[in-house]
């Protein structure tokens, strides 16, 4: 997806320069062009070796040495990038560029560069509450460069609280907006997203693995695209993505309801969530004891099968579903695609530990309505969400 691109990924000193390493894997099995400027403190705790031999490009540290033979270092790294990521970011270099300081080869590569630079900061919760700190950032922001937020938790200098790095997968996904344009901007999107419960009496559910991931990447990248999101989220441990309309339901059939009642506002519906077939015909008021009860029988009622209902019921939306299957994955999405009458199907084999519920990559078929089929290969979930975007747009505009 980033074949073609040239991003230059710039490493500050701290102890979260070790997520550097894992987001450059990402660019790189992207398909990205990787140059990589270390400060002189970043290469404390990580060294130039590791960047050299995971990018394949040499890495540069020196202000005053020279590209490829003539061409100087920062001129010619800020005239290659298409994007500028600096992860971790200091309030150090934070603070230099705000004020005009290029005194290094990352300020100055930043301070000469026309493509779109994001800081991904990364301190103590007191630095980055500190009103000096705030007030560069701030500056910078009015200049155009985008910040992403840090995390909150356990940090290096022992505190708990704001100014870890985020993971290097939502770095990842973040940073990819500065290289799609707000492509979605005329669309409105309604996904579903997690796992359904089915409660068998107060204590007890009928559930399954899903965690939601597939479909909280695929609302976050779409807002971030311009669209207008509506995610219907059943139960998971994820944070509501910004800018995305979140509602809550817990079983099947408030999905039903909620999906049905909002399907009319979306241009596309993308059912990612993994819906549970069945629900117990009766549930119990109180605790179901098992007391001379050496076994339990539950007899189960058809939940309803909300993509056939909006297969049938003539949107003019894109309709877009998900199959996870463990046999006979193409074979039995190519039906789903047939019997529920969508436009495309995100086909998956959820048997994979590194591509089924619960993880963060996955590997996909996209199989279309006519006939056409396209396989993905294991990527972040935040990638598969932006090339799903990509064929969606496409298909939207034809």
């Amino acid at each position: 997806m980033l074949k073609g691109k040239t991003i230059v990924l710039g490493v500050c000193g701290g102890i979260a320069a070790y997520k550097a390493v894992e987001l450059l894997r990402l660019y790189k099995k992207a398909g990205a062009d990787l140059h990589v400027i270390m400060t002189a403190a970043a290469q404390k705790f990580v060294t130039p070796l590791t960047f050299q031999t995971l990018s394949g490009n040499p890495v540069h540290t020196e202000l005053f040495d020279l590209f490829q033979g003539h061409e100087i270092g920062h001129i010619s790294l800020a005239d290659r990038a298409d994007l500028l990521v600096v992860a971790p970011a200091t309030a150090n270099l934070i603070g230099k560029v705000a004020n005009g300081i290029a005194d290094d080869l990352l300020s100055t590569t930043i301070m000469a560069t026309r493509a779109p630079v994001i800081f991904a900061p990364a301190m103590n919760t007191n630095m980055l509450e500190n009103p000096v700190y705030c007030s560069n950032q701030a500056r910078l922001e009015t200049f155009g460069y985008r910040f992403i937020e840090p995390s909150t938790g356990d940090l290096a200098c022992g505190w708990q609280g704001k100014g870890k790095l985020p993971d290097p997968a939502q770095l990842f996904s973040n940073s990819l907006t500065s290289l799609y344009p707000a492509d979605l901007s005329n669309e409105t999107f309604l996904i579903t997203a997690g796992p359904t419960r089915e409660e068998i009496d107060p204590v007890r559910y009928l559930s399954n693995y899903s965690s939601g991931k597939m479909g909280y990447a695929i609302a976050r990248a779409a807002a971030e695209r311009g669209a207008k999101v509506v995610l219907i989220s059943g139960p998971t441990a994820l944070d509501p993505p910004r800018g995305v309309e979140t509602l809550y339901v817990v079983s099947a059939q408030q999905m039903n309801g909620a999906v049905l009642e909002r399907a009319h506002e979306a241009t596309v519906v993308i059912k990612a969530a993994a819906v549970a077939d069945y629900r117990p015909l009766i549930r119990a008021d109180g605790k179901v004891k098992k007391e001379g009860q050496e076994t339990w029988s539950l007899e189960l009622e058809k939940n309803p099968d909300i993509l056939a209902t909006l297969g049938q019921m003539g949107l003019k939306a894109l309709l877009v579903g998900f199959a996870a299957e463990t046999d006979d994955l193409i074979g039995n999405a190519r039906k789903k695609l047939e019997k529920k009458n969508v436009d495309l199907i995100v086909a998956n084999d959820v048997s994979r530990v590194d591509a089924g519920f619960e993880a963060d990559t996955n590997a996909v078929r996209l199989l279309f309505r006519d006939g056409s089929e396209e396989e993905l290969p294991l990527l972040p979930k935040s990638a598969v969400a932006n090339i799903l975007l990509d064929r969606i747009k496409t298909l939207c505009d034809a």
